[in-house]
């Protein structure tokens, strides 16, 4: 990994927009190549290229400046399994067992290290706990990752989509889950792949702007604009 790269993931994890938005640029073809093996599955190539983001952006806050693997190496299977996990949920496409089985393993040795360290453990400790490869560790991890993030709290006001949905039983909550899918799929363009990366995604405003190319004022904004529009559909 050249010096320059390294300095530049370096800010980018520190929170310095403009270094995360140059990596993502000078690493364009690398995105749209593992987005390319996607293709003919009844998602648009724009729509894969911008998940390729949002696993690169992954990529580069996971990324353990320490362990001396190649960036690139390890951007690949975040990007490839940010399609992955949006196109499993889909029913396009099925993480294998063998998949499911490391991830297992992993979550369980995230939770014996940090209670061994006391903080949360770095890739390189990871690998050493579970004898897996960053890369191995980055796909299992992104692959089988949770699309869903209704009850993650995101905002200043530490609002969920969940609280949108009221306090039912279980069948009316299933009910009111499919209507909000729905009135999500009624927003405008820009205001669904706001609330996509915000609260389907987990991204922070900061890394939102970046995938969408615009401010973070501009998404705080559309943010606000989507949830005012949700409430009044599901009223």
């Amino acid at each position: 990994m050249s010096g320059e790269r390294l300095e530049l993931v370096r800010r980018a994890q520190a929170g310095e927009q403009g270094a995360a938005q140059r990596l993502v640029e000078e690493n364009t073809g690398l995105i749209w190549s593992v987005a390319r093996r996607f293709f003919g599955r009844g998602v648009e190539p724009d729509d894969l290229f911008q998940l390729g983001c949002v696993g690169f952006l992954k990529a580069i806050e996971g990324f353990d400046l320490n362990y001396g693997t190649q960036f690139s190496t390890y951007a690949v299977p975040k990007i490839s399994g940010e399609i992955r996990r949006f196109l499993r949920d889909d029913g396009t496409v099925k993480v294998s067992r063998s998949v499911k089985e490391q991830a297992a393993k992993i979550r369980q040795a995230r939770i014996v290290l940090e209670q061994r360290i006391g903080r949360e453990p770095k890739m390189s400790e990871l690998a050493a706990e579970t004898g897996f490869s960053p890369e191995e560790i980055a796909f299992a991890e992104t692959a089988t990752g949770p699309a869903d993030s209704i009850q993650r709290e995101s905002g200043e006001d530490g609002f969920t989509l969940e609280l949108i949905l009221g306090d039912y039983g279980a069948e009316e909550r299933l009910v009111e889950h499919v209507a909000l899918r729905a009135a999500i799929e009624k927003l405008p363009e820009r205001e669904k792949q706001v609330i996509a990366l915000r609260y389907y995604h987990g991204m922070t405003q900061q890394a939102s702007a970046r995938v969408l190319h615009v401010s973070q004022v501009q998404i705080s904004r559309l943010e606000r604009r989507a949830v005012e529009l949700l409430r009044n559909m599901l009223e």
